[in-house]
């Protein structure tokens, strides 16, 4: 029986973190979080110069940090912060779908959902601290909708993968937690 590798995917402030999070408290799944091996990096790096740039890394070079990174980890996983793109998500199955059994759980959450989300985390003191620059927010989400929704839409249909679509609009996390647990049995 292969490993699983779970790629929770979905805008900002539909839970991805908070879900990850009792998934490896529940479970002991392993954790593979991009942005903290791309914050992590030396400032000198080629890869933290180009982000210090405002570029966008390299698929190439995210490849390689992801592969270095799932090489690092035994058992089961959990991806965070990759796939973002069509390019990408097709890597992550050419290149592990015969190791790991994929499982995509798309948190659906609609638009308005997630604008309150991110919201009530400012309030309660959480969140990014671009959470609190309303056209930072609604750039990030217009990138998820026009690079990330792609992917997803690609997911529904690859072969050599699992995919749910999970409603986690309930204000409930048990809830949504359950329904998430469901999708990943």
């Amino acid at each position: 029986m292969k490993p699983k590798m779970i790629l929770l995917m979905g805008g900002q402030g539909v839970g991805k973190g908070t879900h990850a999070r009792a998934l490896i408290a529940r479970d002991g799944y392993g954790y593979i979080e991009t942005g903290a091996i791309l914050r992590s990096l030396s400032p000198e790096s080629r890869i933290a110069q180009i982000m210090a740039r405002g570029e966008l890394v390299p698929d190439t070079d995210l490849f390689q940090l992801v592969s270095d990174a799932i090489g690092k980890t035994s058992g089961n996983i959990i991806l965070d912060g990759f796939p973002r793109t069509l390019g990408q998500a097709q890597w992550i199955v050419q290149n592990y779908a015969d190791k790991f059994d994929i499982r995509v759980i798309y948190l659906n959450v609609p638009e308005n959902i997630m604008l309150a989300r991110i919201q009530k985390r400012i309030r309660e003191g959480g969140g990014r601290a671009d959470d609190a620059d309303n056209a930072i927010v609604r750039r990030r989400l217009d990138s998820f909708f026009k690079i990330t929704m792609p992917a997803i839409e690609w997911f529904r249909t690859a072969d050599g993968i699992s995919f749910s679509d999970v409603d986690v609009t309930d204000e409930d996390f048990n809830v949504n937690f359950s329904r998430v647990s469901r999708a990943i049995a």
